[in-house]
């Protein structure tokens, strides 16, 4: 893996874990998936009119079009709709770290369903990776969690996986911008019928919602889904999946740092033994002999 491929890794992993944090500040002043639907919306027709003006092509390939749907419906609709709501009772480190569970349950989907090799190091990756979750989840739970809000950022993490098992189709035959753009068209018409179903629409027009909406739109919304894009196009979903352990590092200091949410010390033992399992799930899917890349 060369620098420049590591430097997106990491530059990726840092916006995607800070999103939780700006949601969690945008659900204090907007209903969820009214905001999350607007977002989209901008986001996909910024991104639409940059993959134009780049001379980007609408005509994606059948696996583009496929990927385009389904990222946009699981990723977009699923994942960061149930996301959004959930934050409003729960906290944005605790749902990043069950976001940040999404590795885990591609390899043991995987495994279980799929018939594929795991290493015994993945095996054991697996089962430090869950431990670690459900030592965060027994002292949240003991502090009166909403397990509720719980269960949507659990529902998220399986839909985020299905639109991970699904994303290769998208990495082939150019056009990135535009498939970024589209797949967040998509959500956007979803969450537009399900806001007036399932919520009371409001807007409580403040400064800290100004700017959280701006920079979720811009960096999570469309720089962060580029980069991804572009990594797996440069070094493969396996490879680019590996920056993943990052995660729950990265969105528990976002959250402690512009929130004030607290870890203690149970907590930052649950984080340390869950990025390790991630990261050893995502090393023993490496072909053999590329695990020096990584060190």
């Amino acid at each position: 893996m060369d620098l420049r491929a590591i430097a997106m890794g990491l530059v990726f992993a840092l916006i995607w874990s800070s999103a939780f944090t700006s949601a969690r500040i945008i659900v204090a002043d907007a209903s969820p998936l009214f905001s999350l639907a607007v977002r989209f919306l901008i986001s996909g027709l910024l991104g639409v009119a940059i993959a134009r003006m780049m001379g980007q092509s609408w005509r994606l390939t059948k696996g583009q079009w496929r990927a385009t749907i389904i990222f946009g419906i699981c990723q977009n609709a699923l994942y960061l709709g149930l996301n959004f709501y959930a934050m409003q009772t729960v906290q944005a480190s605790l749902a990043a770290i069950i976001a940040s569970t999404m590795p885990l349950l591609v390899a043991l989907a995987g495994w279980l369903i799929f018939s594929e090799k795991l290493r015994p190091l993945g095996i054991a990756g697996l089962l430090a990776g869950f431990a670690g979750v459900a030592l965060i989840m027994g002292s949240r739970i003991s502090d009166g969690v909403d397990l509720f809000g719980v269960a949507l950022c659990g529902l998220g993490a399986l839909a985020l996986a299905s639109a991970t098992l699904a994303v290769r189709g998208a990495t082939s035959g150019g056009n990135f911008m535009m498939v970024v753009g589209l797949q967040m068209l998509v959500g956007s018409a979803l969450l537009f019928v399900a806001a007036p179903i399932f919520e009371t629409i409001f807007v409580n027009p403040t400064l800290p919602l100004a700017l959280a909406f701006a920079y979720t739109t811009v960096m999570p919304g469309l720089v962060a889904t580029l980069i991804w894009f572009l990594l797996l196009d440069r070094i493969g979903a396996v490879r680019a999946a590996t920056f993943h352990f990052l995660n729950p590092v990265f969105g528990v200091a976002v959250a402690y740092v512009l929130l004030g949410e607290q870890l203690r010390p149970l907590d930052a033992l649950g984080v340390l033994i869950t990025t390790l399992g991630i990261l050893a799930v995502q090393l023993s899917r490496q072909p053999a002999g590329q695990h020096r890349a990584y060190a």
